[in-house]
């Protein structure tokens, strides 16, 4: 029944700053209702979209995470790609430093994890070819290449 996700939607202090900074990720402003103060960039080939909502000043959002799927080249240099751009990196990258992607190795995939204007946590991720592994640890992306590279040879 169920393909994928169309939409998700963010709560925002400010509209005009996250609709900004959604932009300078490159996605593109598809619709606006001032009204409303409401905003939506759709992502991929209209495939998904994504809604950022402005709430009330002073009331409290709900902050989130959602990850957007990204090629694993592009993955790879995204680190610099987001320095460049002032978009702060989540400092601790489930305990190791944010400076390469890390490999969830139960799935595999690769992510790096960085905070839009109101501290909603959002990932690029990259699926990894290969079996995964169950090593309960988060590897950098490049000891996961050199794992998958040692385990090549002993076949």
């Amino acid at each position: 029944m169920i393909q994928s996700i169309y939409e998700t939607h963010l709560q925002v202090k400010d509209l005009e700053q996250s609709i900004s900074f959604f932009e300078k990720l490159g996605l593109q402003l598809a619709h606006r209702i001032h009204e409303r103060k409401c905003a939506f960039f759709f992502i991929g080939n209209k495939e998904q979209m994504l809604g950022l909502w402005e709430v009330p000043a002073g009331q409290e959002i709900a902050k989130r995470h959602f990850a957007f799927s990204v090629q694993l080249a592009k993955l790879k240099t995204s680190i610099e790609w987001l320095e460049d751009r002032d978009i702060r990196l989540a400092e601790d990258f489930f305990g190791r430093e944010p400076i390469e992607p890390i490999v969830f190795t139960w799935m595999p995939a690769a992510s790096v994890y960085f905070y839009d204007p109101d501290g909603n946590s959002l990932e690029f991720v990259s699926v990894l070819e290969g079996d995964p592994l169950d090593l309960n640890e988060m590897l950098y992306l490049s000891e996961w290449d050199e794992l998958k590279k040692n385990e090549q040879r002993k076949m």
